[in-house]
C-alpha cells in the first residue's frame, strides 16, 4: 500500500511538473536567426500566473503568464550579428537556445513550385556540393496539414545550411536567401511552408478574407468550422492554420510567393484574395510593412498542345492571361513586387508545369527585395511593365515602367543570363480594332518604347502580348535582361 501511495504521488508530481513547465513553439529553437532592427516576440506557455524571464545579447525581459498559460516579451531592436549567441528562458524550468544568429528572416511559401527542392532542380549536384553557408539557417514546416483552427505549438527545427540539409528545401527560397546572404553580408533565416497543387484561399486568414468585402463568404465559411466539420486542403483557412499560424508572431522582414497554378481560370477574384493573403498575413506576424514578394505564373503547354500548331486557338489558350493579369495588379499592394518568370519554361520540356530554372526565379525575388525593401535603388527591380497605351492612327504606341537602360529583343537559354537577339523581331503581340478580332501584330522597339501595328487592322483600340498560358516566344525585355509582363489593353 505505502509502494502504491508512493508512485501516485510520484505521478502527481511529475504531472504538475510537466504541465508547469515553460514550452515553446517549434520555431524558437536553437540555430534560428532572429530578425535585426525590430521588435523580436518571444513567447510560449507554462502554468498560469508564472514568471519567465528571457535573455539575450545583454537583454533581459520579463513577463507573467496569463490564466490561459500565455506569454510573450518582446526584445527591443537587435543588430545584425554573426557571432554565435545563446537565449535563456527561465520560468520553472530552465531552456537555452544555442547557435542563434541575428539578420534577415524571410519565410518561402506556396505551392509545388515553392515547394521543388534543391534536389529537383536544375545542376542539383554542383549547387548541393557548393552549399556551405552556416550563416543561412533553414527551417521546413514538414508534412502537408490541415486544421479548423489555428494551432499553436507546430512541427519542425531549425538547420544550418549545408550540402546535408540544403537538398530537401526549396529551391528559390534557397536562391533568393543565398543572393541576399552575399549582397547584404548578413545571416538569412528561411522559413518553408509549402503544399504542391494548393489553392490561395486554405492559406489566407479569417481576418484576411474579412478585409476584403468581395470574399465575406469566405470569411464567413471559415469562421463556421466546428469541431466535426469535414474539412479539406482546400478549405479556407486550413493550411494556414496548421501549417502558418504556429510560425506567428515570429518576426520576419518578409514572404515570398511561388502560387497561382490551382487558381489558374480565375482573374478578377484572384486579385481580391491575393489581397486577403497580403493582408492577413501582415496581421499575423504583427508587421504591416512585411515585405511581399510573389512570382507571376511561367509559361506552360498544357497538353503539349504546342506540338499541333496553332495552340492560341485551343480552348485553353486564354488561360492563365487572367490569372498574371490579377498577379500584375495586385502590385497595387503596397511593399509588394513581382517576378515574372515567362522565359522560364524548360525549352525542352515546356509541357512540365515545373521549371527546372529555379535559380533565376530566386534571383529575380531577390531583386525586388534588394530594390525595394534593402534600398537598392540603382537595381532595376523588374522587367517592362505597362505603363500606358497611345492611339497614333493606325499604330499604337505602348509606354512601359522599368524599362531600365532600354528595351531590346533578347533570348534565355537555360540558367545563362538573357543575351540580346541580333536582328531579332518581336513576337507574342496581337492587336485589334474596335470589332474585336485579334491579328498577329508586328512590333517594333522606339526608344523605350513599342510600336505595334498590323496591315489587317486600320483603325486599331487595343494590344495584348503573350496573353495566353504558353507564349514560348516571347521576348520583350529590358537590356538588365529582365523580361515583359504579359498584358492587355482591352477589357473585353
Amino acid at each position: 500500500m505505502k509502494n502504491f501511495i508512493g508512485v501516485y504521488l510520484f505521478l502527481i508530481f511529475i504531472t504538475s511538473f510537466s504541465w508547469a513547465a515553460i514550452e515553446l513553439p517549434n520555431v524558437i529553437g536553437s540555430n534560428m536567426v532572429l530578425q535585426r532592427d525590430l521588435p523580436v516576440p518571444i513567447w510560449g506557455w507554462g502554468e498560469p500566473g508564472e514568471k519567465v524571464s528571457v535573455t539575450f545579447a545583454g537583454q533581459s525581459q520579463n513577463t507573467t503568464t496569463n490564466q490561459k498559460g500565455e506569454w510573450m516579451v518582446k526584445l527591443d531592436n537587435l543588430s545584425a550579428s554573426f557571432t554565435p549567441s545563446t537565449l535563456v528562458i527561465q520560468g520553472t524550468n530552465e531552456i537555452k537556445l544555442e547557435n542563434i544568429l541575428v539578420g534577415e528572416v524571410w519565410i518561402c511559401s506556396g505551392q509545388s513550385n515553392m515547394e521543388w527542392s534543391v534536389s529537383r532542380c536544375a545542376n542539383p549536384q554542383q549547387e548541393i556540393a557548393n552549399a556551405r553557408y552556416p550563416q543561412i539557417r533553414l527551417f521546413d514546416v514538414p508534412g502537408h496539414t490541415i486544421h479548423r483552427a489555428p494551432q499553436s505549438k507546430g512541427k519542425g527545427s531549425w538547420q544550418i545550411c549545408s550540402p546535408n540539409t540544403v537538398p530537401r528545401f526549396s529551391a528559390t527560397g534557397y536562391y533568393f536567401g543565398r543572393r541576399l546572404h552575399k549582397e547584404l553580408n548578413v545571416p538569412i533565416g528561411l522559413i518553408g511552408s509549402n503544399w504542391g497543387g494548393t489553392r490561395i484561399e486554405p492559406w489566407t486568414t479569417i481576418d484576411g478574407f474579412k478585409s476584403v468585402p468581395e470574399l465575406s463568404s469566405l470569411a464567413e465559411q471559415a469562421a463556421s468550422y466546428k469541431p466535426d466539420t469535414k474539412i479539406g486542403a482546400g478549405s479556407p483557412s486550413a493550411i494556414y492554420n496548421s501549417m502558418v499560424h504556429p510560425l506567428t508572431p515570429f518576426a520576419m522582414r518578409g514572404a515570398i510567393w511561388y502560387q497561382g497554378e490551382s487558381n489558374g481560370n480565375e482573374g478578377e477574384s484572384y486579385y481580391q484574395k491575393k489581397h486577403a493573403l497580403v493582408n492577413g498575413w501582415r496581421e499575423a506576424f504583427q508587421n504591416p510593412d512585411l515585405a511581399f514578394y510573389w512570382t507571376q505564373l511561367c509559361s506552360w503547354d498544357h497538353g503539349n498542345l504546342l506540338k499541333k500548331g496553332n495552340p492560341e486557338k485551343h480552348a485553353w489558350a486564354k488561360d492563365w492571361g487572367p490569372l498574371r493579369e490579377a498577379q500584375f495588379k495586385a502590385l497595387d499592394i503596397p511593399n509588394s513586387g513581382m517576378a515574372v518568370i515567362i522565359d522560364l519554361a524548360d525549352a525542352h520540356n515546356p509541357g512540365d508545369i515545373h521549371p527546372r530554372n529555379k535559380q533565376d526565379v530566386g534571383w529575380r525575388l531577390a531583386q525586388w527585395a534588394l530594390h525595394q525593401t534593402y534600398g537598392k535603388t540603382e537595381l532595376i527591380p523588374s522587367g517592362p511593365l505597362l505603363a500606358k497605351q497611345e492611339i497614333e492612327k493606325d499604330k499604337i504606341r505602348l509606354s512601359f515602367d522599368y524599362t531600365g537602360r532600354g528595351l531590346m529583343v533578347g533570348e534565355k537559354k537555360g540558367t545563362e543570363p538573357t543575351k540580346p537577339l541580333q536582328n531579332g523581331k518581336l513576337a507574342e503581340f496581337e492587336i485589334a480594332g474596335a470589332d474585336k478580332q485579334w491579328f498577329p501584330a508586328d512590333a517594333v522597339i522606339n526608344g523605350k518604347q513599342v510600336l505595334v501595328s498590323s496591315p489587317k487592322v486600320k483603325n486599331p483600340v487595343a494590344v495584348r502580348y503573350a496573353y495566353y498560358i504558353c507564349p514560348i516566344r516571347a521576348n520583350l525585355y529590358n537590356q538588365e535582361g529582365l523580361p515583359a509582363s504579359p498584358f492587355r489593353t482591352d477589357n473585353w
